[in-house]
């Protein structure tokens, strides 16, 4: 995958200057009163130790290994809960304790920040739709929207709304209508949400959800993230693994944020995963990482 803007964007730069003077003056220095820490001394519940990670289910693997250096760093432990960030936003809005928030889109962090209860939302990575086929179907990239659209065939997703994949996948469907008249009510109507929403059967510890949903042949093509893709491939060998062709092509864009009120862990959390290290990190898992320097 091509790695993205060698620099951070701005909002990320005022991220990382954010939490590099915490490091060095010991305090969280900000221009609103939003980002600012909490003053009130840690409590049983809330110990100076600790640090809570909320992150979208795409992002565990690459967040785990993550949340592992950084702690491996400092005398610190990172909570971490993984799952749809639709489902996580309302978790949180719910009253859910919660410090750093890591999204598959810009939305649900943006709606945070909208309601003034967490700080401006950063691009920190970038992903793509991929198709995971079982290996009986026959289909590469220039025969995946004639696939997507026979009859006889299943098209997985996951749920609108709870979890962006199906978004994004939905976003497939649209596009699907400049190339074919009706490829978009056709593909919305027989799409099997099957992951990502409240009441989505769950997977076996230590499997991977979307392997483990081919692996019961409950769809025949399954729109979901290109590095959930190659976990799935690895979870359930055969599978194949299919780039959309460049009109279908959808993009997806993480957004990061911080809650107001966090402690100052949170916000070196933060800086972490937009340094070089936590970058190449999630490049590692596939994400294009708009931190990493330009390479020659």
């Amino acid at each position: 995958m091509r790695r993205a803007a060698a620099t951070l964007t701005a909002g990320a730069r005022a991220v990382v200057t954010l939490a590099a003077v915490t490091l060095t003056a010991g305090t969280l220095a900000t221009g609103t009163a939003a980002a600012q820490t909490s003053s009130a001394a840690p409590t049983a519940l809330e110990p100076a130790d600790l640090v809570r990670l909320h992150a979208a289910g795409s992002l565990k693997a690459a967040m785990t290994e993550i949340a592992d250096a950084f702690e491996a760093t400092r005398p610190l432990t990172v909570a971490r809960t993984f799952g749809p960030s639709g489902l996580l936003r309302e978790r949180i809005e719910g009253g859910e304790a919660a410090e750093v928030f890591a999204s598959a889109n810009m939305t649900h962090p943006a709606a945070l920040a909208a309601a003034d209860k967490s700080t401006p939302v950063v691009l920190f990575a970038r992903n793509r739709l991929c198709a995971l086929a079982q290996p009986r179907v026959a289909v590469d990239s220039a025969s995946l929207l004639a696939v997507l659209l026979d009859e006889d065939v299943r098209v997985g997703t996951s749920t609108p709304g709870a979890d962006p994949s199906g978004d994004y996948a939905f976003e497939v469907f649209a596009k699907a209508e400049a190339l074919q008249a009706g490829a978009a009510e056709t593909l919305r109507t027989k799409a099997l949400q099957l992951t990502g929403g409240p009441d989505s059967a769950a997977p076996p510890e230590g499997r991977n959800p979307y392997g483990w949903v081919m692996s019961k042949d409950r769809a025949d093509v399954f729109l979901t993230y290109c590095t959930n893709a190659v976990l799935a491939a690895r979870d359930t060998p055969g599978l194949k693994i299919v780039a959309l062709p460049e009109p279908l092509a959808v993009g997806a864009d993480y957004g990061l944020t911080v809650m107001n009120g966090a402690p100052e862990a949170a916000w070196h959390l933060a800086a972490f995963i937009l340094s070089p290290e936590g970058q190449a990190r999630l490049a590692s898992y596939g994400f294009a990482a708009p931190g990493l320097p330009a390479t020659d």
